[in-house]
């Protein structure tokens, strides 16, 4: 019954950043960062999502780092950031603002990917001038603008009230996790993943879960029972890409269809059969390849093109 904060070894163990920082958002709060691969090369910038951190991101970084500047950081509360007493969708902005203006140049433009939680981070801070100024494209994978827990079939019955005041008691347990063992497992694929799911994605995924702090579990769970981002979605003006798989529990495709309708520009909605929440970790492959797409076709510096300044494009 192993307390690692996540798997040592395989596809999602996570890389050795070539370095790290702290970033220090506006209320204090400070943010553990991460940055892989070469220095010059086009930036991508990954947010993870609820009870989760950097090393979710493993099987990303990896591929990416060979030709991408990476920038991967915890959120507030999870992985190496230390908890914070402001809960919201704004501090969420207030940190992923930060990490923008610390780790990009001027103008510098960066495909932006963000999971569950991270895609509401970016929702969040859409109208922000960082992300205004630095988002070339967004991904957003497994994730929703309002309405989470009323939508969300982790409890299997009929949608109502009753389904509804079970979703809020399970989400927003203050009961710790414990260590991770097959029956914790079992219950962590049941809840996020799809039924297919490979153990080592499950394994991966519980360990990283399962080292987040309850109270932090439980301060994130009131915010995302109460979001309501909807007004963030249709600020989204940068082309964005959306992955859902059709198994998701927590996220269901009806937010991601949602979002496709609502979003400025949408340039595509992806909906993988049988998969669940963990689109990251249960579709390595294709989230990477979205993300690298983005990049190449979004990025002036992949393109060998010259970043045009916000100031001569308005």
């Amino acid at each position: 019954m192993s307390r690692l904060l996540h798997v040592a070894e395989g596809p999602y163990a996570p890389p050795v950043p070539a370095h790290e920082l702290t970033v220090t958002a506006a209320d204090g709060a400070r943010i553990h960062v991460e940055v892989h691969g070469p220095e010059n090369a086009p930036a991508v910038v990954l947010a993870h999502g609820w009870c989760c951190s950097t090393a979710f991101w493993a099987a990303q970084i990896r591929e990416l780092a060979a030709d991408h500047r990476v920038i991967a950081y915890d959120q507030r509360g999870h992985g190496r950031s230390p908890a914070n007493p402001a809960y919201g969708t704004e501090p969420l902005a207030d940190d992923l603002e930060a990490v923008l203006e610390a780790t990009l140049a001027p103008g510098e433009q960066a495909v932006l990917a963000g999971h569950s939680m991270g895609g509401m981070t970016l929702m969040a801070a859409a109208t922000r001038p960082a992300v205004r100024e630095h988002a070339a494209a967004v991904l957003l994978s497994s994730t929703g603008s309002a309405r989470l827990v009323a939508s969300a079939t982790v409890v299997p019955m009929r949608a109502g009230r009753m389904r509804t005041w079970l979703t809020r008691r399970i989400l927003g347990s203050r009961a710790p996790l414990g260590p991770v063992t097959p029956l914790a497992r079992r219950i962590l694929k049941y809840g996020t993943m799809g039924p297919g799911s490979a153990p080592q994605m499950v394994d991966a995924c519980a360990r990283i879960v399962h080292a987040c702090p309850s109270r932090v579990r439980h301060g994130w769970s009131q915010v995302l029972d109460l979001l309501d981002l909807d007004h963030g979605v249709r600020e989204l003006r940068m082309p964005v890409e959306i992955v859902v798989g059709t198994a998701d529990r927590l996220t269901p495709p009806v937010h991601a269809r949602a979002l496709a309708a609502a979003l400025p520009d949408c340039v595509g909605l992806t909906e993988l059969p049988g998969l669940g929440h963990m689109t990251p970790v249960e579709a390595p492959d294709l989230v990477t390849g979205k993300i690298r797409a983005l990049a190449a076709t979004y990025i002036p510096s992949a393109r060998g093109e010259r970043a045009v300044p916000v100031e001569e494009s308005a």
